[in-house]
């Protein structure tokens, strides 16, 4: 049967407390970390890169879109697809691009928390 007795302590964590020094603790006065392997580096998360990626994919792609629907509507259906509703078009690039850029940044903020975290701890910012 197992025990409702929540008074009882972590012993484990209070007799032998994490002493382990930090990384950037042992870091020289002025010495500024800034390579690919640093445990805060926003290049060692993948989250960061496939952010990178859908900027360059699907937004880049949407604003490809929205030029050349622009284009039929302002210059007629030669230079654009004929027999297709252009507006629509138009506003589906825009939703493309919308989603590219708002995921993109959305991911790559979520790649840089620990970069973040490691600005606030240390004060550093470099």
């Amino acid at each position: 049967m197992a025990s409702n007795n929540y008074a009882v302590a972590d012993q484990a964590s209070e007799s032998f407390p994490d002493y382990a020094p930090k990384l950037h603790d042992s870091y020289i006065e002025g010495y500024e970390p800034n390579s690919l392997g640093a445990p805060h580096s926003s290049l060692e998360r993948s989250s960061t890169w496939i952010g990178m990626g859908l900027l360059l994919g699907p937004a880049l792609a949407g604003v490809g879109i929205m030029i050349w629907m622009a284009a039929t509507i302002m210059y007629g259906q030669g230079v654009g697809p004929a027999g297709y509703d252009t507006t629509l078009l138009f506003i589906i690039g825009l939703v493309i691009a919308v989603v590219g850029v708002v995921g993109g940044f959305g991911l790559i903020f979520y790649g840089r928390r620990y970069y973040r975290e490691y600005r606030r701890t240390t004060g550093r910012h470099n």
